[in-house]
């Protein structure tokens, strides 16, 4: 996709509604109509920016409607869910609708059909239909009940809506063309019989119009102007139209199709999404490995940088896969501008700073800034004293040639603080590593050396005495295939280091206070969130959002 095409393709629906709000066609009233099944994923961001954005931008409005039609996959949870993850995103809606809401009229609708001559009700099977609907290159066949009565087909559809027949045993189909060449207009369903509990109107259907029907019904009944969709209902818009136009409504929508978002490395199929929480590979729906609004809300994304994200990619009429690095990219600027500032280690080795005046046992308080770009964010106390934490990645015994950080009797600067050097290693009855003696130079506070000398390390840090107990999770990608989707098993290419947990990370006190869902750049590491959990010996959870960089490119450029 060159930039060109982009630029161009990017703001075609915006192009049109424009136009036509220009020829004075019509009011704007969009609508994002999810399907109360699952949580939304980052696919849905895309539609749900276009819907509303459109109609914040020319001062229309949008609706969230809820295509209830499937009673035995959807339920409150759901709804609620998506109610939650809209919101969250920063938009608002004008009337909060079902699609159940209007399974009367859509009843009605039908009956109307069969009263014109088209639809009736069909008694042939699922297998039957599919052998007499033909293919791509050969007409279908007329079904032996498709030149039933007026008077036979009422009876028998309002004897289906009574419950007098099994499930599968009778369907109505509305009556077009068998022969078209879009199979979408070969007498395609419109009601079948389904005996399940609906979370709304529990079991007073036991007919439930099908999605082709029931969609551009309910657009035509609220009065939308754009029918917005993903390039896959491009060829069921004959139908949309075939069936509005059947019926005396004052309503004719538009429907207009995008590409919908593929990203690499993820998985949007709301099925698949099921098999991974059904199957325990995460743990919920918004596990935050999860592409779903609710798993990077908890992994520590933005609505800022979701927005962003769908408005950089645009919308287009060709499908793309799309790099992640550009949403994890669009989250990393985000933080970058956004998240305050945090010392933590993630893998604590202890330092005893050797030289530290002994009539200070409290240590001191350094005050350092919350953000190095927007002094409006104030400062926050640091507490420094004797005893440190390091990396412990930060310490090698054996340094390599371009090894800056500490090593025996190499000097290093801590973040802040004072310039120390190694001078001894204290190991266990095994071997291990467990705690650096050093000594500090007092007279370069704040990493000046005062003489001259260059020490080009710089490592983070953070007080003994004072610090805030941590359990630190480091997300990755969810599966090491770019393409998951494209495997006969998407589950064989999880990543099974996609979750690491640091049972035992410190990070400064100010950490204490931090909110859920609260960002932080921990400096050197990446940008953490808090999590809503805490360990049950009181630890608080953080999780790493994204790196500092994008460690996938180099991996992949090997």
């Amino acid at each position: 996709m060159t930039d060109q095409d982009n630029s161009i393709s990017s703001n075609f629906i915006r192009s049109r509604v424009r136009n036509d709000l220009a020829s004075g066609d019509s009011t704007l009233l969009t609508r994002f109509p999810p399907e109360p099944n699952g949580y939304l994923h980052i696919g849905h961001a895309k539609s749900i920016c276009l819907n509303f954005g459109i109609a914040e931008e020319f001062s229309g409005a949008c609706n969230l409607r809820f295509d209830d039609t499937n009673p035995d996959k959807e339920n409150q949870e759901y709804v609620d869910a998506i109610r939650n993850d809209v919101e969250w995103l920063g938009f608002s809606w004008k009337d909060t609708l079902f699609t159940s809401d209007y399974f009367e009229p859509l009843y009605q609708y039908a009956v109307q059909l069969i009263q014109a001559g088209k639809a009736y009700v069909c008694d042939l099977n699922a297998e039957q239909v599919r052998e007499y609907r033909g293919s791509l290159t050969e007409a279908g066949k007329d079904s032996p009940y498709r030149n039933r009565s007026t008077e036979e087909n009422l009876d028998l559809f309002s004897r289906m809506r009574s419950g007098e027949f099994k499930e599968g045993e009778r369907v109505l189909r509305a009556k077009i063309d068998m022969a078209s060449g879009n199979i979408n207009l070969r007498d395609p369903a419109i009601y079948r019989i389904k005996f399940a509990h609906h979370h709304r109107t529990g079991s007073e259907w036991c007919i439930y119009p099908m999605y082709d029907y029931a969609h551009c019904m309910s657009d035509a009944i609220e009065g939308i102007s754009h029918s917005l969709c993903t390039l896959e209902f491009e060829d069921h818009r004959p139908l949309y139209d075939w069936f509005i136009s059947q019926i005396d409504i004052d309503c004719h929508p538009q429907q207009i199709e995008f590409a919908r978002l593929s990203l690499d490395y993820t998985i949007t199929s709301k099925r698949k999404l099921h098999q991974l929480v059904a199957d325990q590979h995460v743990s919920g729906w918004d596990d935050p490995r999860m592409p779903t609004i609710s798993g990077m809300r908890r992994r520590g994304y933005t609505a800022r940088a979701i927005r962003d994200f769908c408005e950089r990619i645009g919308i287009t009429k060709k499908d793309a896969q799309i790099d992640v690095s550009v949403l994890e990219n669009c989250v990393r600027e985000d933080l970058d501008e956004h998240a305050q500032r945090a010392l933590c280690v993630l893998n604590p080795i202890k330092v005893v700073i050797e030289n530290y005046p002994e009539d200070m046992p409290d240590g001191e308080m350094l005050e350092v800034s919350n953000h190095p770009k927007r002094p409006e964010l104030g400062k926050r106390p640091l507490h420094f004293g004797r005893e440190i934490y390091i990396e412990r990645d930060d310490f090698m015994l054996e340094p390599e040639k371009k090894f800056f950080r500490l090593a025996p009797g190499k000097e290093v600067r801590l973040r802040f603080a004072y310039c120390i050097t190694c001078n001894e290693v204290i190991y266990d009855d095994q071997g291990q590593i467990t705690e650096l003696r050093c000594n500090y130079d007092p007279l370069t506070k704040g990493g000046k050396t005062g003489d001259g000398r260059k020490v080009k390390g710089i490592i983070h840090w953070v007080s003994c005495a004072q610090n805030t107990a941590l359990e630190v999770h480091l997300y990755d990608r969810l599966f090491n295939d770019a393409n998951p989707a494209a495997s006969d098993d998407f589950r064989t290419s999880l990543n099974p280091e996609s979750a690491i947990t640091l049972e035992h990370s410190v990070g400064e006190t100010s950490l204490a206070d931090a909110t859920t869902g609260q960002g932080f750049q921990f400096e050197r590491c990446g940008y953490f969130s808090r999590d809503r959990e805490q360990t049950k010996d009181g630890r608080l959870i953080f999780n790493r959002t994204v790196t500092l960089r994008d460690t996938w490119a180099k991996i992949k450029q090997q």
